[in-house]
């Protein structure tokens, strides 16, 4: 795959300069190149697709360190981009409602018992969620509940924080139709490929806007550049530390992406010997009855591997740990649930770690209690002249590769309306 990369050349002018080639950024570039528009995509990374990036973990066996779910497939816009590109889609079920559980660690009637508090906790949500007032959804936990620690752990995985840094009104707002389909070459791949036609600064970091003149003045580590608009797709840590300057500054956008920071969802890819002795696709969980736990996927598309999952605090403390925690404490569950002989037939091949990535500091975004208004202030231009896309700023589809995209459609469209008034259009 050929990627056309700018490296000292950078376009002193352009219509339109986008942040980051995330799956926002590549949405907005499209739109803007089938506008006719002048353009440049800058990226700090070396390549496309932000959070989502596949890797081949060993000979035959790839890994999405990011995004790997096509959810909501029937309204992801990447479905019909896959098809475009000759991305085969794979249909099968997923594996997170226990669909096909191995091992004696988490028995079937206790499985079911806990499915259904998980079930009853989600309506309490949806119940509580219509007064229109916010409050943590840990409020929504039935007290007492001896599942609450594996809820909060499911929480960890689907929002990337606990229930108690959960706001419930941004959580019902999320659309869900069931229908959760993967990408066989990797989702991080199609993003890639989906990026191959588009003018993309690699190794570009940008560190200051300025949006004080009759021109937004990029000032990047490959040089400076003038725009007559700008949007700006780069996840909400990095907006909130600051790691980007606006000038004159805009506190409004700082401190609406402080309150829908990223939450932490890390994955990891081990190898697994004699793979033919455990089902394909099959979902591997103990009944711990804590927090600290994660979750995995058994042989995902049937390949010798186990890919498993671990989410909010607990990501965090393993990736504080150092390179290897992820995997090591996920070899030591494993071994705990299917036995000392697994021991010798796991070996660590890759793990995500997210936090420390310094463009993204973080996964997937999720509003603080009280704060679910804040997408909608963030995805609010400034001045028709600076605009905002990225997974946050999606009002239904928040925390998806998906809903990034569409937001970097719905941000060009409104820059190029913007240019087309400014010429009496």
């Amino acid at each position: 795959m050929t990627q056309r990369v700018l490296t000292m050349s950078l376009p002193s002018s352009v219509d339109v300069a986008v942040i980051g080639a995330g799956a926002a950024g590549l949405g907005a570039a499209h739109a803007l190149q089938r506008a006719g528009l002048s353009f440049v995509v800058l990226e700090a990374r070396d390549h496309a697709g932000g959070r989502g990036h596949t890797v081949t973990a060993a000979p035959g066996i790839i890994f999405d360190l990011g995004c790997g779910w096509l959810h909501s497939a029937d309204h992801n816009a990447f479905v019909k981009i896959a098809e475009q590109l000759d991305f085969a889609i794979d249909k099968t079920l997923p594996p997170w409602r226990d669909r096909i559980a191995v091992g004696t660690a988490f028995p079937p009637d206790e499985r079911a018992d806990f499915l259904r508090s998980l079930d009853e906790f989600f309506n309490r949500l949806e119940d509580a969620a219509k007064s229109g007032v916010d409050h943590p959804a840990n409020s929504c936990l039935e007290p007492g509940n001896r599942w609450n620690p594996m809820i909060d752990a499911i929480s960890s995985y689907i929002n990337g924080c606990e229930t108690d840094r959960l706001s419930i009104l941004d959580f019902d707002a999320y659309h869900d139709t069931n229908l959760n389909w993967r990408v066989r070459r990797g989702y991080g791949a199609l993003m890639e490929a989906y990026g191959a036609s588009l003018p993309l600064a690699f190794n570009c970091k940008v560190a200051l806007i300025d949006h004080s003149g009759k021109r937004l003045r990029i000032e990047t580590s490959q040089g400076t550049l003038s725009a007559d608009k700008v949007i700006v797709t780069v996840p909400t840590n990095l907006i909130a530390q600051e790691a980007i300057r606006f000038s004159p500054a805009l506190p409004e956008k700082v401190d609406a992406a402080a309150h829908l920071p990223l939450g932490l969802a890390d994955k990891v890819m081990l190898a697994l010997d004699g793979a033919e002795h455990l089902p394909a696709d099959g979902n591997l969980r103990g009944m711990t009855m804590r927090t600290e736990m994660g979750t995995y996927h058994l042989r995902p598309f049937g390949q010798a591997c186990v890919e498993g999952f671990f989410g909010g605090r607990f990501a965090q403390a393993l990736e504080d740990a150092g390179d290897g925690a992820i995997a090591a404490h996920a070899i030591d569950e494993i071994v705990s649930f299917l036995g000392s002989d697994f021991r010798r037939k796991l070996k660590p091949l890759k793990e995500s770690r997210w936090a420390h990535d310094p463009f993204a500091l973080g996964s997937y975004s999720h509003a603080l209690p009280g704060h679910a208004n804040k997408r909608a202030v963030l995805a609010t231009p400034v001045d028709n002249r600076l605009f905002f896309a990225g997974e946050a700023t999606s009002t239904h589809f928040f925390s998806t590769a998906h809903g990034a995209h569409d937001s970097g459609e719905r941000a060009a469209k409104e820059a190029i309306q913007s240019l087309s008034f400014r010429d009496g259009a």
